[in-house]
């Protein structure tokens, strides 16, 4: 993929991406998911686990424009494949000092409650790090975890995840993987996404 040569902090590869999985469906974060991203943001519990202000929703839609033109930020939309539901969204950040073109720091948030511990959190990350290797060429992804959430440090691991130190001031833990093509988690990735498709987003698809 041209990506995988692409000069630092250029991200902007999937804004006319659409990527479909097994059963999520990742397109980018645009205004006509502003609204429903509002109101999963204005739940007290998703703020405290994502580490979020709450925001007006015109805060919102300049939130949006803002995260589209960061060239270090990576955001999509998580959809369910069965019904075209909006259920979360997902992100990269290269905000790595010492490494800020192949480290990304990885978050992800399954918003719809009914939709969580359901296999949709894992898929979601396998192919955020898939995209985030054959298209951006990263090697190295970090993740943030509130100890209060036990579940997600929990799938993270079981992806292979290992965490670095203990719990931070702000009460998180610090996760990494690292991408070998050699390692047993690296492979079981690529097998997991093997039947990944990615096609063009159109505007007009309205999901």
């Amino acid at each position: 993929s041209s990506g995988i040569n692409a000069e630092y902090g250029e991200m902007k590869q999937n804004s006319n991406t659409k990527l479909e999985g097994k059963r999520v469906i990742f397109v980018p974060y645009k205004k006509v998911h502003v609204p429903k991203y509002h109101e999963w943001m204005s739940d007290p519990w998703l703020r405290e686990m994502t580490a979020s202000e709450p925001l007006t929703l015109e805060e919102e839609y300049e939130n949006q424009i803002s995260w589209f033109e960061d060239p270090k930020k990576c955001t999509f939309i998580i959809c369910d494949k069965e019904s075209g539901r909006m259920i979360g969204d997902v992100n990269l950040f290269l905000n790595d000092p010492d490494d800020p073109r192949y480290t990304a720091e990885l978050e992800i948030m399954i918003a719809e409650p009914e939709f969580r511990g359901k296999g949709f959190g894992k898929e979601s990350s396998q192919l955020m790090m898939f995209y985030g290797i054959k298209e951006l060429g990263i090697k190295k992804f970090v993740i943030r975890v509130s100890n209060d959430n036990l579940p997600s440090a929990s799938l993270f691991k079981k992806l292979g995840y290992e965490q670095v130190g203990g719990v931070n001031y702000f009460g998180e833990i610090l996760l990494e993987f690292a991408v070998r093509d050699d390692s047993e988690h690296t492979q079981t990735l690529y097998e997991d996404v093997s039947t990944t498709i990615f096609t063009v987003y159109e505007e007009d698809e309205g999901k």
